[in-house]
């Protein structure tokens, strides 16, 4: 592809990198954090649930005051905010540790820092693709996606080599390694253009949006996109280290490392099918895949097939998240930075309630992640239900806007 947006793009996708990071670091270390800083399980939960939530919020103040700033200044906060969280990760714990002798509130104050950076980078990077001047948008909104698989991917290879050259007690210096992707990210932004937004020139009212019954369908695939792949991702290190007592490195390779690579080659394979087949039946069949994906990580006592269940789920949850931004784009082509604002909102809600769920059955139970992991296997039958809704003639014939 050549034309004028070339650097735009390449910095979108290296956005979603910084996404990956945000999102997949801190999980990578919660038994660390645990041991450090005598955290129980129920506060680790809550980290990753505070990750999300801050994300959720950021997404619904962005969709009022992102046509204040501009796109340009939003993108450039985000990294900022990503780069002060991650490379704040390595000091703020200690620092409060010293201050008020607790370091989880430093753990929160970075994740507050990153997790603003996240939610930007989710409500500003699919509508700057959107609005780039590409052929095939569906084509190139699935290649985005996929970076935030190889960003995971990256993250959990190098932090594993990382740990095993360096040792885990030197993770704050790892943390601080990976916020130079953002910090170099902001300076690729500040120099690339900025396309102007389909739809933001005469925006869709959110009341027209909130009126449509196609989109309550959407912000709930979205809401069940999130839930069904974090739900994996951010516990699937713990369960392989903690629930099948196999080795860090080992579990967090065929465990998460493994999903990544699956999650992205699900996106690029279905963006390759996309003119073939329907996004919705594509999406049936992930969900239906990740349903089984789940049953045989819980309920297998194999731990080397129960690890390859939660490999499998990636490649279930690849199409979930653009497809529904696929989707939405269709439907409604003039619904602009709100409608990516709401989606995001609604999958960032998924993000956070997903991983909350397991933590929280896993805990009533005795630290038992297998059935945490069993209880978040209804999130994809959940989907299967909606996307059945969405395909009927009742929501088929709904306007466009």
């Amino acid at each position: 592809m050549k034309n004028k947006y070339n650097l735009t793009v390449k910095a979108c996708y290296t956005g979603y990198v910084t996404q990956a990071i945000v999102n997949n670091i801190a999980p990578l270390l919660f038994v660390t954090f645990g041991s450090t800083y005598d955290i129980s399980l129920e506060k680790i939960t809550t980290l990753a649930t505070f990750n999300f939530l801050v994300q959720l919020i950021t997404d619904v103040l962005s969709a009022k005051f992102i046509h204040k700033i501009g796109y340009k200044a939003g993108v450039i906060i985000a990294h900022i905010t990503a780069t002060i969280g991650l490379a704040g990760l390595g000091f703020f714990p200690d620092i409060f540790e010293k201050i008020c002798g607790d370091g989880y509130i430093g753990l929160l104050v970075a994740i507050f820092f990153y997790a603003i950076g996240g939610g930007l980078i989710e409500v500003l990077v699919s509508p700057l693709i959107n609005g780039c001047e590409l052929e095939k948008k569906g084509m190139a909104m699935n290649l985005l996606h996929s970076f935030y698989c190889w960003g995971q991917v990256a993250v959990i290879l190098l932090s594993t080599v990382f740990f095993a050259v360096a040792g885990i007690e030197n993770w704050r210096v790892l943390v601080c390694l990976w916020a130079i992707v953002p910090f170099v990210n902001t300076i690729v932004f500040i120099m690339a253009p900025i396309p102007v937004i389909p739809g933001d020139e005469n925006p869709v009212p959110i009341r027209k949006l909130f009126s449509k019954k196609v989109f309550w369908i959407l912000i709930v695939l979205m809401l069940c996109a999130g839930a069904s792949e974090h739900a994996m991702s951010q516990w699937s290190s713990t369960f392989a280290e903690k629930g099948l007592n196999v080795p860090k490195a080992f579990g967090d390779l065929l465990g998460p490392c493994m999903f990544a690579v699956l999650m992205g080659v699900a996106r690029i394979v279905t963006a390759m099918f996309e003119e073939k087949i329907k996004t919705e039946t594509m999406m049936m069949a992930s969900a239906v895949l990740c349903f089984v994906s789940y049953i045989v990580a819980a309920l297998v006592p194999i731990p080397i097939i129960s690890l390859l269940g939660c490999a499998m789920c990636g490649f279930s949850v690849g199409i979930f998240w653009p497809g529904t931004f696929n989707i939405a784009e269709r439907r409604y082509p003039l619904g602009g930075t709100k409608l990516f604002a709401l989606l995001a909102l609604s999958g960032d809600l998924g993000c956070g309630s997903g991983p909350t769920l397991v933590g929280m059955v896993t805990g009533a139970f005795g630290e038992n992640f297998k059935i945490g992991l069993l209880a978040a296997s209804m999130i994809p039958v959940v989907m299967i239900v909606f996307l059945l809704l969405g395909n009927s003639k009742f929501f088929q014939d709904e306007k466009s806007v």
